[in-house]
């Protein structure tokens, strides 16, 4: 009899829980730290935002919701200048 491969099958499933466990080790992950803690918490950012936004709906004003998003995407736009200046840092290095 023939096994199917399936995208979530256990193989996958191990090979990710493995990885991720790497990141917070001194092995070299398939995974960026930074860049999943980061995606993490902007997520979670975004949750909060849109839960405050059904939640407040009816009292909010434009400049309430232009607030919000100015502090969430500049914090966004600080992290992700913070992750490619590394990046461009340890390319100086390689180099």
């Amino acid at each position: 009899m023939k096994n199917k491969k399936y995208f979530f099958g256990w193989e996958n499933i191990r090979w990710f829980i493995t990885e991720i466990g790497k990141q917070y080790s001194n092995s070299k992950s398939y995974f960026s730290k930074k860049r999943v803690e980061s995606g993490i918490a902007f997520g979670v950012g975004q949750l909060g935002m849109i839960f405050f936004l059904i939640k407040k709906y009816e009292t909010l004003t434009m400049s309430d919701v232009l607030m919000w998003a100015a502090v969430e995407f500049a914090i966004a736009g600080y992290i992700v200048n913070q992750i490619q200046k590394e990046k461009k840092e340890e390319e100086e290095i390689v180099e």
